[in-house]
């Protein structure tokens, strides 16, 4: 996988197995793969669906809406260039689509002690950004509760 910056790896919106990611992410859409063969969304996206071998996944747009299946509160920076950032709230999202379906983000503008799990959430979309990659961004979707 190639990235951005050797030396701080930001998502890399133009690697061939993501892009479509990242291209719905700065239009302000949530798009995953579906496979054409059996039509489950595949995620993480690989080269053949797990559920039936078919090769054929084009990106498809969701509606942007879950709920949260976990999140932890980060308190300490687990690399430095993170020390900005802290506290926030990591998170796993289940998108309304298909539940089985879980999205790695980060939930914002909310009080942490609120949520709670099953609370409906929808997507939202920001630069994600770090202080040793001054000037370099990539549009990702976080999630607010809904």
């Amino acid at each position: 996988m190639s990235t951005r910056r050797p030396e701080f790896p930001l998502p890399d919106p133009v690697d061939e197995r993501t892009a479509g990611f990242f291209t719905a992410a700065a239009r302000g859409d949530l798009a995953i793969p579906r496979c054409e063969g059996c039509g489950r969304l595949v995620w993480y996206p690989r080269p053949r669906c797990p559920h039936c071998g078919a090769t054929s996944m084009p990106w498809t747009t969701l509606s942007g809406r879950g709920e949260l299946f976990s999140w932890a509160v980060v308190r300490r920076a687990f690399l430095p260039a993170f020390e900005d950032r802290v506290p926030f709230v990591s998170g796993l999202v289940c998108v309304d689509e298909d539940p089985s379906v879980r999205v790695v983000t980060l939930v914002v503008d909310c009080e942490p002690a609120t949520l709670a799990v099953g609370q409906p959430v929808r997507a939202v979309f920001r630069d994600l950004a770090f202080a040793p990659a001054p000037g370099d961004a990539v549009t990702v979707p976080m999630f607010v509760p809904a």
